[in-house]
């Protein structure tokens, strides 16, 4: 339930104010507004400060393999990847609040899974110019 106020600004014209009432949310509501997996790891972990810590580790490697096949460079220093792979730990944390009520473990598989049959049709072609390369120099 949502309560209306009005608020009259120093020009003279009113704002709008929603103000939300608190909800009384019990446990099953919570784990039924959850996504798919994170509400599987909830409910099967032993403790809900276990259970975050799953969650974040999985976002935290679902993350670095969609980096890896996505946007990660071979040709990066030691300390580079130090920084990047720091930061990312720092963005999955924000992650993990939003796979709460949001799928972002399960968008991270699909990404995942997107750019492994990416990374597999690019390694495919450059292997079969390679070979067209060879037959071409032998002929």
């Amino acid at each position: 339930m949502r309560k209306v106020l009005w608020e009259m600004n120093l020009s003279g014209s009113y704002n709008l104010i929603q103000a939300s009432t608190p909800i009384n949310m019990t446990e099953s509501d919570a784990f039924g507004m959850m996504s798919g997996i994170t509400r599987y790891i909830y409910e099967n972990m032993p403790s809900y400060q276990s259970a975050g810590y799953v969650v974040f580790i999985l976002i935290f490697i679902l993350s670095a393999i969609v980096f890896k096949l996505g946007f990660a460079k071979n040709n990066l220093g030691l300390w580079r990847n130090v920084v990047i792979y720091i930061f990312l730990l720092l963005g999955c944390i924000v992650l993990t609040f939003l796979a709460l009520f949001l799928p972002m473990i399960e968008g991270l598989i699909v990404a995942a899974l997107i750019l492994i049959v990416y990374k597999i049709r690019l390694w495919r072609e450059k292997r079969e110019e390679r070979a067209n390369q060879e037959k071409e120099s032998v002929s």
